[in-house]
């Protein structure tokens, strides 16, 4: 592996979309930051990488916190020598019908999927540009940034909010040869949908385990829900040189869900 392409930090990789994601850069020879709040999955998630030959560690990583984001940065260029990738890919949702939505809910939401990809993108590029490197910076935006849910309205207005910061950090950084981009996944199959598919149930929105999701799936061209594997190859493009000449995209990887 080469020593000189530096670290990807990933955000919400102890599990899912964020360790595939993390786990692919680690073998494209990155070395890699597994941040998330989850102490004990996210060691075992580094683990695993450095037990696979690869480079990684983990720091516990809240990113609503700035100072916790600048310390994994920090982590990152003492262990890789500078911060190539930013991958802003924590997130999560709480389902509630529309016109129940509370004010709870929303900030809930919006901090972690809004604000903490706006913080990520600030950090990140701050150190990029002071270090003189030409990074990407990656955002977890979904199909729900471009089509509203009833059931999802926070969620979708936050990875709404993914895109446009996206394309706002897109134009701020380009003059330093940072490249800024996002990825819109669809149906993933991970334990995030568990939980969705609970709350839903709760809801009365479905009647029996695996509804949601099935119901869901019935609306892809491509047959079938995603994996995490289904998204990480996109990323992989992100984060290497073939990528170099685009910025300020949201790059959908949902079956054929939202055609653009």
């Amino acid at each position: 592996m080469a020593d000189n392409l530096g670290g990807v930090i990933v955000t919400g990789a102890a599990r899912g979309i964020g360790l595939a994601i993390a786990q692919h850069a680690a073998k494209s020879g990155y070395g890699v930051v597994i941040g998330d709040i989850d102490v004990e999955a996210g060691q075992a998630a580094a683990d695993g990488i450095v037990a696979d030959g690869g480079r990684g560690i983990f720091c516990k990583l809240d990113v609503t916190d700035r100072a916790a984001v600048q310390a994994a940065i920090r982590a990152c260029e003492d262990a890789y020598g500078f911060l190539h990738g930013m991958v802003n890919n924590a997130g999560f949702n709480r389902p509630m019908p529309f016109l129940e939505a509370t004010e709870e809910n929303w900030t809930q939401i919006m901090a972690v999927n809004g604000l903490g990809v706006l913080i990520g993108m600030q950090e990140a590029g701050k150190a990029m540009i002071a270090a003189g490197t030409k990074g990407k910076i990656i955002s977890t935006a979904s199909m729900a940034g471009r089509a509203g849910f009833g059931d999802f309205a926070p969620y979708c207005a936050s990875k709404a909010s993914v895109i446009s910061l996206t394309q706002a950090a897109a134009k701020t950084l380009a003059p330093h040869g940072i490249c800024v981009n996002a990825f819109g996944p669809g149906i993933v199959d991970t334990e995030l949908w568990d939980g969705l598919d609970r709350d839903l149930m709760e809801m009365g929105a479905t009647s029996e385990p695996g509804e949601a999701i099935r119901n869901f799936a019935e609306g892809i061209p491509l047959g079938r829900v995603s994996l995490p594997e289904d998204v990480a190859g996109t990323v992989d493009f992100l984060l290497s040189p073939a990528s170099n000449y685009m910025t300020g995209q949201c790059l959908m990887i949902d079956g054929g869900m939202i055609m653009q």
